[in-house]
């Protein structure tokens, strides 16, 4: 009668292995990273894409920043009114011809 292997041993057997010099297999460190000093570029969030297009001159459309987030339009809105002024910046919606565009003003 055989035993089932634990779930400890079955990790163990998972684990990717590398071998070293001396013919022993070595885990490599955790973390795709780990052990440098390189330091990992600045992740850009769907919230930083919103405000970067709401800083452009003539700030942005509804779709527009649909499209660029990928939310729909009752997530951009709940953004532009929430998260952002959480973040300190002041939205100002314009319509102009029937279209109504988002830019970020001066904070009050």
């Amino acid at each position: 009668m055989t035993t089932e292997p634990t779930k400890a041993e079955r990790a163990q057997r998972r684990a990717p292995r590398s071998k070293q010099a001396d013919g022993e297999m070595q885990v490599p460190p955790a973390g795709d990273r780990a052990g440098t000093n390189e330091t990992r570029a600045p992740r850009v969030t769907k919230l930083d894409l919103v405000i970067a297009q709401l800083q452009r001159a003539d700030g942005a459309t509804l779709e527009e920043l649909m499209a660029a987030t990928g939310w729909q339009p009752h997530s951009v809105r709940g953004a532009l009114a929430g998260a952002l002024r959480k973040r300190g910046h002041a939205v100002i919606s314009s319509k102009v011809d029937g279209v109504r565009r988002y830019r970020i003003g001066e904070a009050s």
